[in-house]
């Protein structure tokens, strides 16, 4: 697919603009950059974060989303090649655990400035595999599929012409995700930390630990209460688990724990 946008149509920032370490998000399938909007705000202010704006969703609704991961994570590439001036973290959940690792691997391959380190957060490793087809079932399974994971609001799913509007992009994403294969032996250089929810029904333990076998550097596992959306439903949990991340990134953070 054809890169169209401008960088600002691409990537949203919310708050602490100018801040010296990045906290660079890709959104889960369906997920837009405004789901990032209260993890920005309860981030301290020497972070700040980068939220992407797939194709196919809010002000980009006429433009069509992207069914592939990989062709996603490229045009992202293309986006940032030339803004990496200070450290950044990569958070990606669920679908956007997957842009976020391929993301990585194509800014490296650019000789872009590589990322701190790649967050995963509900979402199994690459290596793993299953069977999954939610893209193939009709627009009753695709709201099966969203009620099993808690994340939308049931009364939207009742609404016969809110659920016409965003099933083109649901069907879009979860065609992305199934049909996505990384690259035999992939790996980034960054260290790799998992999040995981401890009752996720998509994503066992297990699952998220294998991610360290896509990493050369260390690896790191946390594991929440909750479901598929605990990074929302756990916010303040995960809040202090990124600002732990992020400190190492930031220059005004250390200054201020001396």
């Amino acid at each position: 697919m054809e890169l169209t946008g401008s960088f600002d149509q691409w990537f949203k920032s919310f708050h602490h603009d100018g801040a010296d370490v990045r906290l660079i998000c890709l959104p889960h399938a369906g997920g837009s950059a405004s789901g990032f909007f209260r993890l920005s705000a309860a981030l301290p202010s020497w972070a700040e974060v980068w939220a992407a704006q797939y194709p196919g969703r809010q002000e980009r609704r006429r433009e069509p989303a992207f069914t592939d991961v990989r062709a996603l994570a490229e045009a992202l590439a293309e986006v940032l090649a030339d803004r990496q001036d200070r450290p950044y973290v990569l958070l990606g959940h669920s679908m956007g655990a997957l842009v976020a690792f391929e993301l990585a691997l194509s800014l490296s391959r650019r000789g872009v400035r590589s990322p701190g380190m790649l967050v995963t957060s509900g979402r199994r490793a690459p290596s793993t595999t299953r069977v999954e087809t939610v893209h193939l079932r009709d627009d009753a399974g695709v709201a099966k599929e969203l009620r099993l994971l808690s994340g939308t609001d049931p009364t939207f799913l009742q609404d016969p012409e809110l659920v016409e509007m965003i099933m083109p992009v649901l069907r879009a994403d979860y065609q992305a995700v199934e049909t996505y294969q990384a690259a035999p032996n992939s790996v980034v250089a960054c260290p790799i930390t998992a999040l995981v929810g401890d009752h996720d029904p998509r994503t066992t333990i297990d699952e998220a630990r294998a991610w360290q076998a896509h990493t050369t550097a260390e690896f790191d596992l946390r594991v929440f209460a909750g479901g598929h959306f605990f990074l929302e439903d756990r916010l303040p949990e995960v809040v202090n688990v990124l600002t732990e991340l992020l400190l190492p990134y930031s220059a005004t953070a250390q200054d201020s724990h001396a």
